[in-house]
């Protein structure tokens, strides 16, 4: 446990570090930079975090929408009976370092986000833009009647992830995200808490004002015979007066990394998905 508490300290103070060091390379509206732009639109591809931060000093909100299955038809009105909400705010301290603080309805999940740019992609240059993310979760639906000997230190989780994106021409964007994640409470015995995970995404621009987004988790560690999937999801992202509104489906309900990475249900082949979308708005 101290470990993974180190580790996260470690991890975040070399973010700090790394913020003062690129000064020189936030975004500005000079044209003679010849960084690579708006790879993604959105602060999220779908489900993983896109390599796209808040500019400095603005705070935007994101109220995040889960339905349930669709599978179940009108017993549940096509999931809108069993929707889950996310409500996130992310602050930019400066244009190449973000905070975040968000509450889900999943598991009454409170979490503490950093996202932080290394690198960018410039031409002839360095080829991609590299983002860190960390993050802290505390599930607080945990219940000591249920779980006699919980402690506290049981309802943490964390996320360490690096951001790899590409803008590879003006309408297609490709990133990959190697993920270490773990969770002190596991909710199948037979999965080891310390969980690692390879994230794949991609956007593709379909006009001016809309783009196709795909991204997909492989878990490389799954537990044998976990009843939990891979989670893939696909959504159009929707352009409106510089604001992203994001449209999907996949088949992981839950929207924090920890979450769709390590407890996705459902099942594309059988229907088993879930329709969501984000709605975001500056300050």
């Amino acid at each position: 446990m101290k470990h993974y508490l180190t580790l996260l300290l470690f991890l975040i103070s070399i973010s700090v570090i790394a913020q003062d060091d690129l000064l020189d390379e936030i975004d500005t509206n000079d044209l003679g930079n010849n960084y690579a732009t708006a790879a993604f639109k959105g602060l999220k591809v779908v489900n993983f975090e896109s390599t796209k931060l808040v500019a400095k000093k603005e705070l935007t909100l994101i109220i995040a929408h889960r339905f349930g299955s669709i599978e179940n038809g009108f017993d549940s009105f096509f999931g809108l009976d069993d929707a889950v909400t996310l409500i996130n705010f992310v602050y930019g301290i400066s244009d190449s370092f973000n905070v975040g603080v968000s509450r889900s309805s999943f598991q009454k999940i409170y979490e503490a986000s950093a996202k932080y740019r290394l690198v960018r992609q410039k031409e002839s240059g360095f080829p991609f833009t590299i983002v860190g993310y960390n993050s802290v979760m505390i599930n607080s639906s945990l219940e000591e009647g249920n779980l006699p000997k919980l402690e506290f230190s049981d309802r943490l989780s964390y996320t360490f992830q690096l951001l790899i994106s590409r803008k590879v021409n003006s309408n297609f964007s490709l990133e990959i995200a190697p993920t270490f994640f773990h969770d002190n409470f596991v909710f199948f015995d037979n999965q080891h808490n310390s969980q690692y995970a390879i994230g794949l995404g991609g956007r593709h621009k379909l006009s001016k004002r809309w783009s196709i987004n795909v991204d997909y988790g492989w878990h490389l560690n799954r537990a044998d015979n976990s009843p939990f999937k891979n989670p893939l999801s696909i959504g159009f992202d929707l352009e409106t007066g510089g604001h992203v509104f994001q449209m999907h489906f996949t088949n992981a309900q839950a929207m924090n990394t920890n979450g769709f990475l390590g407890q996705a249900t459902g099942d594309w082949g059988d229907g088993d998905i879930y329709f969501g979308f984000n709605l975001s708005r500056v300050f």
